[in-house]
């Protein structure tokens, strides 16, 4: 990754690194000047770090060779399908593609990846996506009901599947109940043990062949979470022993990164041992579909001041883009941290705590609250971090103000 273009003179930021930082009073990021790329579009702006995306995939990949078996990469797609990005992915080689809808399996393949290196894992799967999916053999379809193989056995007999099964434990980050998908309550995603008995014999009904076995337990874990992902990996596990055929298990995504000051980054090299030691001697790939951790910190949202006021005991910082560009923020609390493009001082002391507000006319449209800042005015620019992942794929035209730029990055 290409170091920043010049000496850094002000102090480094819990987010600092090579490719973002300051640069003579300015934000830069993936070598690029963060206003100025601003100034040339109109409205707010989405700006993704090809080399960052890259950097990450290394990171996990040199981690994932010391689980002992072979391993397989595929990019959730739904957290980020900017087609750039997509093809350059493609281009490298070096991963395949999850999938949750027939809509983006046919992006996948329109931006160069096969049919073979698509990993398809829905819920609530209708007749007609079944109809889209099984007119590519080669994909993999991991099913999330006892119904879904039913219909698949009906349309497509004697075809390879996979299973997702729910383990019954979960974890997401700060072990929050909303971005944790298996655990002591009932949730839709996957099958049960209780109906794991059914769901062979549903499959062996119609010669279906189980050779993938699939879980997803959980969102944005870091490090204090990974000895409940320990457990939930050692309940999935124990699917194996009634599943011979099994030749790759996918242990889903979920792999997390700091989003406050404070947060560790997840320590891969334990996440990575404890992947070697449950699948330690068992005769399978072990596949890992993460979406966050490769682009949600390659990526930034660049939004403008429209307006700076004192109400009452509170000055609201106005920016022209609300949470239906990306709502992780609000539906999740996953923040997406301020950055003043183009601060007028780097003397903390200085910095007033402010609500930063969107332009949306809802109660819930407010980036951050009590936040201290930099003063700052009318056309200055403020880049929100951590916006590379379930920003603009998860955005709504709410209001009728979802439009924005996409711009890839090189650098």
């Amino acid at each position: 990754m290409s170091a920043l273009p010049a000496e850094r003179l002000q102090p480094r930021f819990w987010w600092s690194r090579d490719d973002l930082d300051y640069v003579d009073g300015r934000l830069h990021f993936a070598g690029g000047d963060v206003a100025a790329l601003a100034d040339a579009v109109e409205g707010p702006l989405f700006l993704y770090g090809q080399a960052r995306v890259a950097a990450n995939l290394a990171r996990l990949q040199g981690a994932l060779a010391g689980v002992g078996r072979p391993t397989r990469v595929y990019y959730a797609m739904k957290s980020n399908r900017h087609v750039p990005l997509l093809e350059a992915m493609a281009r490298w080689g070096r991963s395949g593609i999850d999938a949750c809808s027939p809509d983006e399996v046919d992006r996948a393949l329109a931006a160069g990846f096969a049919a073979a290196n698509i990993s398809f894992t829905g819920t609530a799967v209708s007749n007609r996506d079944l109809s889209r999916l099984l007119a590519h053999p080669e994909l993999t379809i991991n099913c999330d009901s006892v119904g879904q193989i039913r219909r698949i056995g009906e349309r497509a007999p004697g075809r390879a599947i996979g299973i997702r099964v729910n383990p019954e434990r979960g974890t997401g980050y700060g072990g929050s109940e909303r971005l944790t998908y298996a655990g002591s309550a009932a949730t839709k995603f996957g099958i049960y043990r209780a109906q794991w008995g059914e769901a062979l014999a549903t499959a062996r009904a119609y010669g279906l062949k189980v050779t993938s076995l699939h879980f997803h337990v959980g969102c944005g874990y870091l490090t204090t979470e990974l000895d409940a992902w320990d457990a939930a990996v050692g309940a999935a596990r124990g699917f194996l022993d009634d599943a011979p055929d099994v030749t790759a298990v996918n242990v889903g995504g979920g792999l997390g990164l700091p989003h406050r000051e404070g947060d560790r980054p997840l320590d891969l090299a334990r996440w990575a041992a404890i992947l070697a030691r449950h699948f330690r001697g068992r005769d399978v790939t072990v596949a890992v579909e993460p979406g966050d951790y490769l682009v949600k910190d390659a990526g930034v949202l660049v939004l403008g001041v429209v307006d700076v006021e004192t109400k009452r005991d509170t000055t609201f910082v106005s920016v022209d883009g609300g949470f239906n560009l990306a709502p992780e923020p609000v539906y999740y609390d996953l923040p997406c941290e301020p950055a003043a493009c183009t601060p007028r001082s780097f003397d903390a002391a200085s910095w007033r705590p402010v609500t930063i507000a969107g332009n949306i006319n809802e109660a819930l449209d407010t980036w951050a609250q009590d936040k201290p800042m930099p003063p700052l005015a009318e056309g200055d620019r403020i880049a929100f971090l951590n916006a590379g992942g379930y920003g603009a794929a998860m955005s709504s035209n709410h209001c009728m103000r979802g439009a924005f730029t996409e711009m890839l990055l090189s650098g």
